[in-house]
């Protein structure tokens, strides 16, 4: 496993382990399939595992501070965190110190941590990145040792260029895949060049860029791709990354016919977030054991050719870039 630096944060598995999966929203998980997948990770050489206080109610926390508790009391991993969510309406007002501090204090009791490695803004509304103030309660929170590193969780590209204004802002985790490809064009750069950390989520489209969807994949009722494919629940950009399932479908499909065949399509996918170098980490998340491994297996897997790159240009232009590419 290689690694990389994540701001200020420190060195991190250049593939990390995405805990949403196991918290809620992707149907049925059993809690002895979801510690078996932390444990798959940390045996596969990950040490950087991302989740938040909404994941399942604090499920997902609790999970990967009791399983990981050794290590995390022996500083071999990094855990970030993200708050923000629970905020019910979720507006801007309600970015406050006291209940920021509150949902800080919650997540540091479920992950066992007296100071969090990494807390992020949850996708807070936009006008939360022009509101110096709740950066400064961030801040006021490090000072007092709750959290180490504070960043910020994006949706749009726009969002983490302002966040990334504020001098305390180490990280910006951001989607970022062959199929939601401006951040290359508008953020990356400026990233570096601050010394910010990049963290890439959705690596894999929700499941598109498995290559193992089909069009008639029957989703369980409780899981995002089901109920979330028109954003009713949440930003829809967070659901196959904002492609329509059919176009998505199609763009995999286009793929497959210029990839090489000893390219499986989630290596490429990886890889090919993994080759840009602003990036810091990408965290692929699964309770598959297999596919947990072969995650963090594609760290080490070679850099894409100058055919594959060309290929995940022509099928982002052809099928993906109209349904995304000026909305996030």
């Amino acid at each position: 496993m290689n690694h990389r630096e994540l701001g200020e944060v420190g060195e991190v598995s250049e593939v990390g382990y995405g805990a949403w999966q196991i918290g809620g929203d992707w149907g049925e998980v059993s809690e002895d399939e979801a510690v078996a997948a932390v444990e798959a990770a940390r045996d596969a050489g990950i040490d950087f595992f991302d989740t938040a206080d909404v994941y399942g109610d604090g499920r997902s926390e609790r999970i990967v501070g009791e399983t990981l508790a050794d290590d995390i009391a022996a500083d071999d991993v990094t855990v970030a965190t993200k708050a923000g969510r629970r905020l019910d309406p979720h507006e801007p007002d309600g970015y406050t110190e006291a209940n920021l501090r509150r949902f800080v204090d919650r997540s540091r009791e479920n992950l066992g941590m007296d100071t969090l490695d990494l807390v992020q803004l949850h996708c807070p509304p936009t006008d939360v990145y022009y509101r110096p103030e709740t950066f400064d309660t961030l801040e006021t929170l490090a000072d007092e040792g709750r959290l180490a590193n504070y960043g910020v969780s994006v949706e749009r590209v726009e969002e983490g260029l302002k966040a990334i204004e504020y001098p305390g802002v180490e990280t910006v985790q951001i989607i970022f895949n062959p199929f939601r490809q401006r951040p290359a064009e508008r953020f990356l750069d400026e990233a570096a060049a601050r010394d910010v950390g990049v963290i890439c989520r959705v690596p894999l489209a929700s499941g598109l860029l498995t290559g193992a969807l089909s069009r008639d994949e029957d989703f369980p009722e409780d899981d995002h791709r089901n109920f979330n494919r028109e954003g009713d629940a949440f930003d829809v950009g967070e659901t196959f990354a904002g492609v329509p399932f059919e176009a998505g479908l199609d763009a995999v499909d286009a793929l497959d016919e210029r990839l090489p065949d000893d390219r499986p399509l989630p290596e490429f996918a990886l890889r090919w977030i993994l080759d840009h170098d602003a990036v810091s980490t990408v965290i692929p998340g699964s309770t598959t054991l297999d596919h947990v491994r072969a995650n963090a297996a594609a760290s080490e897997a070679p850099p894409l050719s100058d055919a594959e790159r060309e290929a995940a240009s022509a099928v982002y232009d052809t099928h993906v870039r109209k349904h995304v590419h000026q909305r996030w």
